[in-house]
């Protein structure tokens, strides 16, 4: 009976698989390191049908053909925006071209889906949600992926629930020589606090080093400092936020795992744990288990990457009302990233 059961199982989940397939074609522009390793193999397992693959070196393109004989490989954007077919485009190219070829793909009313960062500027985002609303793109997402990690889901779920005292955040990396370090790493931990704690107010901003930078924010429930450097290394990067709240107090490492400390009690103000010791009582909210190879338990999963590109398809298929990441969900990351980059406190 229970072997029945089992078998049961597995053939509904294979079911439920196979059966969720898209019925509008998608294209692609761009094919680097960060796509081919990050976002291809998600579009593979969901099923996503990529007509066109849009690159600007026509050696590419041949050798593209030549790997994925299913594509249609293109050194021309005119392909894909005269094609009706197609409904969604998926964009990581140079966050330069960015801007220019999400606006193009905005005014053909096809669905955009673009890496991080979509433009350089507030006034550019602006651009691109007017194009949005003027032309009637149905989806227009970007690429944030930690906001989809399922860590920070749960995260936010429990702090909408509690009453917030402060956070503590600390992005920390090796040197970045190659980008804008705003545009194309603090992006990340800024975009965040902002999807967990609201709209920010800078109350102070010094910086400590070149590209190190220690920020204060108020948001309209709490308070919290971000420290954010390149100052240290890659090979043991760190991401973590702590939250305080009255109930206890959150950590989020790496979006690998979040635990929850509860506070101990007190009687009239006196903390009981400096009279009686305690056990502590930590409750593990979410990590990944590195033993058993399932998609949960894929680093492209509990980073975010698969909720990203699962939620824009979705939305494109119709299977669901809006996304996270909308550009106009990002007014607030821009005006902050603005304010800093303009800012006097960020002056060594």
């Amino acid at each position: 009976m229970m072997q029945q059961l089992i078998e049961r199982y597995k053939r509904l989940r294979t079911k439920r698989y196979l059966s969720r397939t898209c019925q509008y074609s998608y294209a692609f522009v761009g094919m680097g390191q960060h796509s081919l390793n990050n976002l291809y193999p998600v579009l593979h397992y969901l099923g996503v049908p990529l007509k066109y693959i849009c690159v600007t070196s026509k050696q590419k393109a041949r050798l593209i053909e030549r790997r994925f004989p299913h594509v249609v490989a293109t050194t021309s954007m005119d392909d894909i925006l005269r094609d009706d077919t197609i409904k969604g485009v998926f964009v990581s190219a140079s966050p330069e071209a960015h801007f220019y070829i999400a606006s193009r793909i905005l005014q053909s009313g096809k669905s955009l889906f673009v890496e991080k960062p979509p433009c350089q500027t507030l006034k550019q985002l602006d651009a691109l949600i007017d194009l949005q609303r003027l032309h009637g793109s149905p989806v227009a997402m970007a690429g944030l992926q930690k906001q989809h990690a399922p860590a920070v889901q749960i995260l936010r779920q429990r702090l909408n629930k509690e009453h917030l005292i402060n956070y503590d955040f600390h992005y920390l990396t090796g040197a970045y020589p190659e980008g804008d370090v705003f545009l194309d790493l603090y992006i990340h931990p800024l975009a965040l606090v902002c999807c967990l704690f609201g709209k920010p107010e800078i109350l102070a901003c010094p910086r400590i080093a070149p590209s190190s930078y220690l920020i204060m924010l108020r948001h309209p429930h709490v308070v919290g400092t971000l420290e954010l450097s390149t100052a240290c290394t890659w090979s043991d990067a760190e991401e973590s936020i702590k939250v305080c709240t009255t109930r206890g107090t959150y950590h989020l490492s790496q979006m690998e795992e979040l635990i929850c400390l509860a506070h101990p009690s007190a009687f009239m103000g006196l903390p009981i744990e400096k009279v009686r010791s305690r056990n502590k009582t930590i409750e593990y909210l979410f990590g990944r288990n590195n033993f058993i190879p399932t998609l949960p338990n894929n680093q492209i999963y509990s980073q975010g990457y698969f909720s990203e590109l699962q939620d824009f398809v979705d939305a494109v298929e119709g299977r669901r009302d809006c996304v996270d990441s909308s550009l106009q969900s990002l007014r607030d990351v821009y005006g902050l990233l603005d304010s800093l980059k303009t800012s006097e406190h960020c002056r060594y």
